[in-house]
């Protein structure tokens, strides 16, 4: 299922015949639900079904038929985290996915209904998808919502204002009228600042002296990156968080992860470097990261987040 997409803006767009919803900060999520089952898919198309078992069982309840676009979170501590969802992302058994369930429950914020009955909705006017939407998943409850949407610019304007102190990203924008623009940047996206935390899924050189961090950022198609060199400042502090999880590696070669999703192969691909040998991470570290795209140039590390 090819998703739709939105193209950044710096300023809210005010016009008649928007809608504005808060972007949660999580994994881009495709709900299916057929009369054989649910599948879960990843926006690169990956089906992620048996990482999140807890969503997969309350999607059952969804009639045949039914496909949702949504985003799915990890509440703590009364906001969202990326981080968490990246953990239950990366569960590599079904034991580890079902305990991660129980732990770090995941919730669902659907955004869109795409299919309903085995009808496709993508051709109706959003304003219609989104009523659909509503009646299906309100008498539901959660893990799957709606997310909130409102047609006042000054409503959107005071969530945009206070809402990131609960972990929200900024503010999606659609037109009442659009239909569901698969595969194209159909939709606008106002965002607070490029600063934003990443789940550190491992780190190349050693682990007395890291190099870079390997990243995956709370946007794009969840595809690991290489940051831009650390500081020495930051190479202490790296190397310190991974000797305290880890004890042997402080004198050597850390432990293979079994559980980190990007262990396999333990390369990476850098820009510029080509093959990258690097120690993966499980479960993740969280660090705060600046970027201007989500590849050109390498993000840049500006401390790691020891206050989650």
């Amino acid at each position: 299922m090819t998703v739709a997409l939105a193209v950044a803006v710096r300023s809210l767009p005010r016009a008649p015949g928007l809608a504005y919803e808060p972007k949660f900060d999580g994994h881009r999520l495709v709900v299916i639900r057929t009369v054989d089952g649910v599948t879960l898919q990843a926006r690169s198309g990956r089906i992620v079904t048996a990482a999140f078992p807890d969503l997969a069982a309350a999607a059952h309840h969804l009639p045949a038929g039914t496909v949702l676009d949504g985003e799915v979170v990890v509440w703590h501590a009364g906001r969202t985290d990326f981080a968490l969802v990246q953990r239950r992302a990366a569960a590599a058994s079904a034991a580890r996915a079902a305990v991660l369930a129980q732990t770090l429950p995941a919730s669902y914020a659907a955004f869109d209904v795409l299919e309903l009955a085995g009808l496709d909705l993508r051709p109706r006017p959003y304003e219609r998808r989104r009523t659909l939407l509503v009646d299906l998943l309100l008498p539901l409850g959660p893990p799957l919502q709606p997310v909130p949407m409102t047609t006042d610019p000054e409503l959107a304007e005071t969530w945009y204002e206070t809402l990131p102190a609960s972990g929200i990203e900024g503010l999606v924008v659609k037109r009442m009228d659009q239909p569901y623009p698969a595969g194209r940047r159909g939709w606008q996206k106002l965002r607070h600042t490029n600063v934003r935390d990443a789940a550190v899924v491992g780190y190349t050189g050693t682990a007395r002296r890291p190099l870079a961090l390997v990243l995956v950022l709370p946007v794009g198609d969840e595809t690991p990156l290489v940051s831009s060199p650390l500081t020495a400042p930051l190479r202490a502090e790296v190397a310190a968080a991974v000797a305290a999880r880890d004890p042997e590696a402080a004198g050597g070669t850390p432990r293979a992860s079994r559980g980190a999703a990007v262990s396999r192969g333990a390369t990476i691909t850098a820009i510029g470097l080509g093959e990258v040998p690097f120690h993966p991470l499980d479960p993740p570290l969280t660090a705060e990261v600046r970027h201007t795209s989500t590849r050109h140039p390498p993000p840049e590390v500006l401390r790691l987040r020891t206050d989650l």
